[in-house]
C-alpha cells in the first residue's frame, strides 16, 4: 500500500516538475544587465513561444511592491520581442522584478526576472526628465480611474505615447514638466470624484475619448527631431481646441441664431395680424 502510494506521489510531483518548467519556457527573457542605476535605461530581449504577433504584458515592480513600469509589447513573426524602459531618477536601491505574461495556447503563461539597483549609476546615460509611472505619482490618474485600471489599453497607450515619443526630444521632454505641474496639481482629486461617482467617471470617460483618439494619432508619425515634435504637437493641440471649444462654440452660435430667427418671425406674423 504505502509502496503505491509514494509511487504514485513520484509521479505526480515528476509530472508537476516537468509541466512547471515546460509552462516556464513558454515565455524567455533576459535583461542586457543585472545591475542598473537611477536613470538608467533596460533594455529587455526575449521569446514567447510559437506566438508570432502577440501582445506581450510587462510590469515592473520596485523593491516596495510599487508598479512603476507596464508596458504592453507585440512579438515579431518570430515570437520575439524588444522593450526599453527607463528606470525613475528616483529608483530605489534593491531588486525590481520583472513579470511578463502572455497568452499561449489559450492559457496565460507568466515569467519574472530579477534585476538590481544601486546607488550609483554604472553607466552613463543622456539627461533627460522621466516621469515615474507609480501609482503613488507621475501615473495618468484621471484615465485610469475613467477606465477602471493601469492596464486599460487607453492608460497604456498614453503611457507609450508620453515616454517613446514626447520624452524622447527636448521639446518633448520640457512640455511634459510643465504639464506636470499643472496636471498633478488637480488631477488626484478629479481622480477621487470619478471613484466616488460612477456618473461622474462616466462624464469624464466621455469627455476625454476624443482627446485619448487625438494622440493616438502620434502612435503612427515619426517623431526623430525636435521640428517634427513641435509640428505634431502644436498640431494636435490645435486639433483639440478645434474638438472642445470651436465646435461646441458654432454649434451655440447656429442654436442661438436658430431661435432668434424664430422669434423674429414670430414677432413680425404678431405685427401683421395686430395690423
Amino acid at each position: 500500500m504505502n509502496y503505491k502510494f509514494f509511487s504514485l506521489l513520484t509521479i505526480a510531483i515528476l509530472v508537476f516538475s516537468i509541466s512547471s518548467a515546460s509552462a516556464a519556457n513558454e515565455i524567455i527573457f533576459d535583461a542586457n544587465k543585472s545591475s542598473y542605476g537611477p536613470g538608467d535605461i533596460v533594455k529587455l530581449n526575449g521569446t514567447v513561444k510559437d506566438s508570432p504577433n502577440q501582445l506581450v504584458a510587462v510590469e515592473v515592480k520596485d523593491p516596495t511592491g510599487n508598479t512603476i513600469v507596464i508596458r504592453t509589447v507585440q512579438t515579431d513573426d518570430n515570437g520575439n520581442f524588444v522593450l526599453q524602459f527607463k528606470l525613475p531618477s528616483t529608483a530605489k536601491t534593491g531588486n525590481y522584478n520583472i513579470v511578463t505574461n502572455a497568452e499561449v495556447n489559450g492559457s496565460s503563461v507568466t515569467q519574472t526576472k530579477t534585476i538590481m539597483t544601486t546607488n550609483q549609476n554604472p553607466t552613463t546615460q543622456p539627461s533627460t526628465t522621466q516621469t515615474s509611472t507609480s501609482s503613488k505619482g507621475g501615473g495618468c490618474l484621471i484615465a485610469t480611474a475613467a477606465f477602471g485600471s493601469e492596464l486599460a489599453p487607453q492608460v497604456q497607450m498614453l503611457r507609450e505615447i508620453r515616454d517613446n515619443q514626447l520624452l524622447k526630444t527636448q521639446s518633448g521632454t520640457g512640455f511634459m514638466t510643465g504639464f506636470n505641474q499643472f496636471y498633478y496639481s488637480f488631477s488626484p482629486t478629479v481622480a477621487d470624484w470619478e471613484r466616488a461617482n460612477p456618473v461622474f467617471k462616466e462624464m469624464v470617460k466621455g469627455t476625454i475619448t476624443p482627446l485619448i483618439t487625438s494622440l493616438a494619432i502620434l502612435q503612427y508619425v515619426p517623431i526623430n527631431s525636435e521640428a517634427t515634435a513641435l509640428f505634431y504637437g502644436i498640431g494636435i493641440i490645435l486639433l483639440n481646441i478645434g474638438m472642445y471649444f470651436v465646435a461646441p462654440a458654432v454649434v451655440v452660435f447656429k442654436i442661438k441664431n436658430h431661435f432668434i430667427k424664430k422669434e423674429l418671425f414670430r414677432s413680425k406674423n404678431q405685427a401683421e395680424k395686430l395690423e
